[in-house]
Parts: C-alpha cells; sequence; structure tokens
C-alpha cells in the first residue's frame, strides 16, 4: 500500500469504523486519494488484492477500465484488446451497421475474423493514466477570486498547459482539469485515447434488451445486456490512430480475467467505471426544482414517445431508423417518473431539509462559513429560477430531440451545418441530402405537431410563446397537423439537394429559418435570465458542502459523481421487495417465463425460437452454477452506480469479472440524490450467461479462445 496518498488511519476515530460497516455499499471513490478507511473496510469485506493492484503499475484493475465513447463504460477482457460493454452502450454503432437486408440490431451479429470486424465513426474507449490534485495550484493563480467565465478559463488555461507538458512525454495524452465537491476541489486526469473501436459481437435485441421498457429499472430481470467491441492501434507503436485498415488488436498491459467461479449471497462485489452525475450534496430547494424537471421531461417525452412507437411498429425501416433515439428517449422518461416516486415516498425534501437545520445550527454554534451560506437567499434563488426553467425545459425537450425539421431550422439560425467558403460568408450555405437515413418524413412531422401543440398547453409564462403560434391559432385554427405540413411544403430546410445561402434575404423570410429564429430567441432569453442566478446558485451550493464537510470532518467523503473514474465497493444480495425476499440471481427457467408471456402478445418478451430453444438446455457445462446447476442471469448487489456505470465490469474479491453492471432498481431511483441503503441496488448481466451466449448461440469460438475461457 502507497500510505503517502492516504490519511493516517489512527487520525480517525473510532466511531467511524464502526459506522463504515453499515455504509460499505455507497461511494463513489476516487482510486488515487481512496481513505485507508475505506480499502481497510474494503478488505475486511473479502477483497483480496493489495492496493498497488488497484491503482498502480501495469498490472492494476483500473487499467483494464474505460471510458466508453463518453457516456458508457467497459472493460478489456483480452490480450488483442477485445472491450465487453453493456448492448444499450453499442446500441447506435449497431443500429448505424442496419440495414433491412443485414438487420444486426434484430438479428445480432458475430464478426468471424479481424476483417469483418466494423469500424464506428465518432466513437472511442479512453484509458485513466493518473489523477492528482490541483486545487491549491488554482487557488495561487487566483481561482477563488473569480466568477464562472474567470474560473473557466482559469481551468481550461492551465488544463492547457498540463496537456502540452505531457504530450511533450508522449504525443498521445491529454489532461482534463474537473471540480470535485461542488468546486471545492478540482483534479486533473490523464487520459490516453483510442478513436479505432469495431464492434466484434451483439447478440440480437431481443437478448440485448429484453423486456424493453416493460422491466427497465426493475427486477428480477433476464436481459442479456452486452455486446463486445476492439480496439485497434498503430502497428508500430501500439498506441492510438484513427482508423485505418492496417491498424492492428490493440496489446493491453493488462485485462481483466474472467471468473467461472459465480458468487454467493453476502460475496464481496467491487465495480469501476465512469458514473455520470449524482447529487447528494444538492440542497433540499435544488431537489424541489429536479422534482419538477422530472415530471416535465416525463410528460414531454411520453407525448412523443406515442407516436414514435407508432411509426416504429409500423415500419421496419422506421424502427431501424428510430431504435436509439427511442431508447435514449424512454430509458430516462421512466428514470424521472420512478426518481420522483421515490422522491416523494420517503419524504426526501423534507429529510434534506432537516439536515439543513442541524448544518445552520453547526454554523449558528462554530461561526463557519456564517457570512457566506444563507439558506433564506437560496430559497429565494431558487424560486426566483423555477419559471424560466420550467419552461426551458419544455422548449428543450419538444423541440431539440427527436426532430429533423427543428433540428435544421435551429442549426439554420446558429450557422452550424456550415458547408463552403470559410473565407467567404456570401458562398457559404448548407445543403442536405435525401438520404433519410436517421429520420423518417411522417414520423418527423407527427412528431412535430404533437410536440407543439404540448409545449403551448404546458408553459407557465405566456412570453415564452413565440409568435408563430399566433399564426397556427388564426390562419390554421389550432390545427398543428396543417401548420406543419404546410412548414414542410414552403420551407427550402425539408429540400433535398438545394444549396441554402444562410445570408440571404430570401432564406431569412423562410417560414422554417424564422420559426428557429423565434424559438431560438426564447431559449436565449431563458438561458440569460438562467445564467445570471446561476453563479450565486452554484456558490451557495457549493457553501453547502463544504459546510458538510466540515461539520463531517472525520468521516471519509466521496465527491458526487462527474463521469471520471469511480470503484464502489459492496457485496452480493437482495432486498425487501413488497415485503418478500427479491432474491439475488434469475435463471433460465425466469426466463421461459416471460418469453411464454411473449407467446401471448407481450412485445417486449418476444424473443426468437432458437433463444427458447437454448434456454431449455439441460447441459449447460462449464456456464451452470456449480451450487445451485442453474444457468444464472443476472444478479443483485447494494454496490454504488449511476448513469455513465452502464457497462462497469462487477469484480470479485479476488479481481475476476463476474458481471457487467446494467441497470439500478425502481426502488430506490432517488438515490442519485440521497443512497438508501436499504433498497438501492446493481443489476449486472451474469458473466456467464455472457459466455453462454457467445458460446451457444454466436459459435464464437475464436472470441473465447482469445479470453482463455476454452
Amino acid at each position: 500500500m502507497n500510505n503517502r496518498l492516504f490519511k493516517t488511519l489512527a487520525l480517525l476515530p473510532l466511531y467511524v469504523l464502526t459506522l463504515l460497516p453499515l455504509h460499505a455499499d455507497e461511494g463513489m471513490w476516487t482510486l488515487f486519494d481512496l481513505p485507508e478507511v475505506v480499502y481497510n473496510e474494503m478488505q475486511r469485506e473479502g477483497f483480496q488484492l493489495p492496493y498497488n493492484e488497484l491503482y498502480y503499475g501495469e498490472n492494476a484493475i483500473k487499467n483494464a477500465v474505460v471510458n466508453f465513447s463518453g457516456y458508457c463504460s467497459g472493460v478489456v477482457v483480452s490480450p488483442d484488446g477485445l472491450v465487453f460493454t453493456n448492448h444499450h452502450c453499442g446500441f447506435e454503432a449497431i443500429r448505424s451497421h442496419s440495414t433491412v437486408e443485414h438487420d444486426y440490431m434484430l438479428n445480432g451479429f458475430y464478426a468471424k475474423s479481424y476483417e469483418e470486424e466494423l469500424p464506428n465513426e465518432d466513437m472511442f474507449v479512453s484509458f485513466m493514466i493518473e489523477q492528482q490534485d490541483v486545487t491549491a495550484r488554482l487557488r495561487q493563480l487566483g481561482l477563488n477570486r473569480l466568477g464562472k467565465a474567470g474560473k473557466a478559463a482559469l481551468i481550461d488555461s492551465l488544463q492547457n498547459a498540463m496537456t502540452d507538458s505531457i504530450k511533450k512525454i508522449d504525443a498521445t495524452l491529454r489532461i482534463d482539469i474537473d471540480a470535485f465537491y461542488e468546486g471545492n476541489k478540482y483534479y486533473a486526469t490523464t487520459y490516453q485515447d483510442f478513436t479505432d473501436l469495431r464492434l466484434v459481437f451483439t447478440v440480437p435485441k431481443s437478448m440485448g434488451k429484453f423486456g424493453g421498457e416493460t422491466d427497465n429499472w426493475m427486477w428480477p430481470r433476464q436481459t442479456c445486456d452486452f455486446s463486445v467491441f476492439r480496439i485497434y492501434a498503430n502497428p508500430k507503436t501500439n498506441g492510438p490512430a484513427a482508423y485505418a485498415k492496417t491498424n492492428v488488436p490493440y496489446r493491453p498491459k493488462h485485462w481483466a480475467k474472467v471468473s467461472m467461479d459465480g458468487y454467493q449471497d453476502g460475496d464481496f462485489a467491487m465495480t469501476l467505471g465512469y458514473p455520470g452525475s449524482t447529487n447528494r450534496y444538492l440542497s433540499s430547494y435544488g431537489i424541489s426544482r429536479m422534482h419538477m424537471e422530472n415530471e416535465v421531461r416525463a410528460q414531454a417525452r411520453g407525448v412523443k414517445q406515442e407516436v414514435m412507437t407508432k411509426h416504429m411498429r409500423a415500419d421496419e425501416a422506421v424502427r431501424i431508423k428510430y431504435d436509439s433515439k427511442f431508447a435514449n428517449s424512454s430509458n430516462y422518461w421512466k428514470n424521472s417518473i420512478g426518481m420522483n416516486k421515490c422522491i416523494d415516498s420517503i419524504g426526501l425534501i423534507q429529510q434534506k431539509r432537516d439536515f439543513e437545520h442541524r448544518i445552520q445550527a453547526y454554523i449558528d454554534s462554530t461561526g463557519y462559513m456564517r457570512d457566506s451560506l444563507e439558506f433564506n437567499r437560496l430559497e429565494q434563488l431558487y424560486a426566483k429560477s423555477t419559471t424560466a426553467r420550467h419552461d426551458f425545459l419544455y422548449l428543450t425537450e419538444s423541440f431539440w430531440r427527436t426532430n429533423e425539421f427543428t433540428r435544421r431550422a435551429m442549426n439554420g439560425t446558429k450557422n452550424e451545418d456550415i458547408q463552403g467558403s470559410a473565407k467567404n460568408p456570401k458562398k457559404q450555405y448548407f445543403v442536405y441530402g435525401d438520404d433519410q437515413k436517421t429520420w423518417d418524413e411522417a414520423l418527423d412531422k407527427e412528431v412535430l405537431a404533437v410536440a407543439l401543440k404540448n409545449y403551448r398547453e404546458h408553459i407557465i409564462d405566456p412570453d415564452n410563446l413565440p409568435s408563430f403560434y399566433k399564426t397556427i391559432e388564426t390562419r390554421y385554427n389550432n390545427d398543428y397537423t396543417r401548420y406543419v405540413d404546410d412548414l414542410w411544403k414552403r420551407s427550402i430546410l425539408m429540400k433535398p439537394g438545394k444549396k441554402i445561402y444562410f445570408n440571404r434575404k430570401q432564406f431569412k423570410q423562410d417560414p422554417g429559418y424564422k420559426m428557429g429564429m423565434e424559438l431560438l430567441d426564447i431559449y436565449k432569453k431563458n438561458r440569460n435570465l438562467l445564467s445570471a442566478l446561476a453563479d450565486t446558485i452554484a456558490d451557495q451550493e457549493r457553501y453547502l458542502c463544504a459546510a458538510k464537510l466540515r461539520m463531517e470532518q472525520d468521516m471519509p467523503h466521496y465527491s458526487d459523481a462527474n463521469f471520471t473514474m469511480r470503484l464502489s465497493y459492496g457485496q452480493v444480495g437482495g432486498f425487501d421487495l413488497g415485503g418478500k425476499p427479491s432474491g439475488y440471481y434469475t435463471t433460465s427457467e425466469s426466463l421461459l417465463d416471460k418469453m411464454k408471456q411473449g407467446d401471448k402478445g407481450v412485445i417486449d418478451y418476444q424473443a426468437e425460437p432458437i433463444m427458447h430453444a437454448l434456454m431449455n438446455i439441460d447441459d449447460c457445462i462449464p456456464y451452470v452454477d456449480r451450487r445451485t446447476f442453474q444457468l444464472h442471469l443476472c444478479l443483485l448487489t447494494n454496490n454504488d452506480i449511476t448513469g455513465g456505470n452502464s457497462g462497469s465490469p462487477l469484480f470479485d474479491g479476488k479481481g475476476r469479472l463476474i458481471g457487467l453492471a446494467f441497470d439500478g432498481n425502481w426502488d430506490s431511483l432517488s438515490s442519485d440524490i440521497l443512497f438508501d441503503h436499504r433498497l438501492a441496488r446493481t443489476i449486472s448481466v451474469d458473466i456467464r450467461f455472457v459466455l453462454y451466449m457467445m458460446d451457444m448461440w454466436g459459435h464464437a469460438d475464436r472470441l473465447l479462445k482469445e479470453m482463455g475461457v476454452k
């Protein structure tokens, strides 16, 4: 163990050690400064490796874990750069390669050779090399004397300087500086990015997304949520390289070994990954606003998803185009509903206010933050921003997603999608093709009509209603469908192959352009109002976090998630589900039971005959569990995860891969704000289920041998 990274254990009161087992499942810990008391607790619960095999050295577990394309996590599982992540993390790559003739989303895909592995634009994996605290350095440069813009500029300046310095040592490295503890600390992280990432294997959507929205965020689960990619590298340096046919499989310093030994109730479990965002230091007033935002998000997405579902079920080509968009939309539609349900059911806002009363008493007794943190002011700031935030979110949810017409209208007003002369603005233009690879006209029109109507019915401030709504009322008698049809006929935005010179007067009279301008004006007005309050709100939230850390200074604290690598540890085990034990794993028998419901018309439980057959095979050796003699599919642990952790490896106490995290449970969706020790669980796909499908469905012998399984 590298003791210079840790606080001395003796400095921590004994009562902290007695409290920690109750909290062992909570925490998104950074590795370079992992508190010794936390590491010791991990060992007591069954972690068997020395600290250096977590963070330091070529064989450190963290060297096998990747940031997957900036929105998920993944793990390297072979000496030739194979990467496991979730099926839903690979969703867009799978969809983009799919056609009606070769529908990899529907039928799955297996590359039987390196040559068949499919390259992907705009995808990458990032390895974290190291991390360091640069708070003191930034403060010496005057960070605390600057406003939001000044802080951002200073951080960018130091980040650029540190990146320039490290590139002199290794040109493939870069450095990011991120805020931790609500901006009370800043850490610099060194990354290495690989941009040649190729699709190798995916099961059919029926298994990779089994249960669909019916089971999303629910337990029990039987979803085989995984996909396989490969990192390619420069053949001479084994380093990052842009896509080229001459690139070769990457040879990692370390890769995760898979375990066929399984697990038992109470066994140690650890995730390493990139959790995206939590708000556990957030004030009660911030939580109230989040509750409102969830209501808006769920309502606005719900009406659009009804339209999408109708069109996707009617046409396979449309389904392929919108599979990924629908999945992205519906995931946090359901999350928003579940989070608010949990916030309300446990009285979370009141719990937070009670805690804030304790902090106020601490401030009154010690004087710490007395002249900085003001709860009354914080309440007033949030109240002042509520209407603007409500209408701003309705605007973005209604018109920024799943609609091609408004995308073009908004990009036109912002001079995006520009082609032509970079030096002569008069020769700059837009031009759109007629391929419709990613959108469908009939769906696009109906979504826009529904969104226009829904926006008008739900905004609070009438000043946030663009003037074109008057036209819809007077000229079209509030017939949104007729208005949208006319927009498409009259606007040049949807005319394929036409050069649109955005600087011409004719274009500025275009109804699509004018619509985009009016939407953008509303957007800017509310954004500016919110921005004017954001700095002060952020300062108050930062003071609140600092006060909590000082009041509880004898206890270790982790920072909120910010899509940097974090460690979470806990145990395998279930929870109380409606007065009954939830169980902590599912088996092939439970999947067959749901498939029977699919045969009776439940769409999310439908699967191909081969999948029924595979779940009926008695002899699943070596994939069958050695204790239960059943094929385990998914498992529960009390690890602490959130969005971004999808695809995170689940390790046992020996550092071996036993699963891939892919979801949380419905009963604790408020855990992004307050971790509920009784209910919060991580749902992972059992690695043996993954390997079974690769073997028995995909016959992917070359991949299994590469991982050392066969």
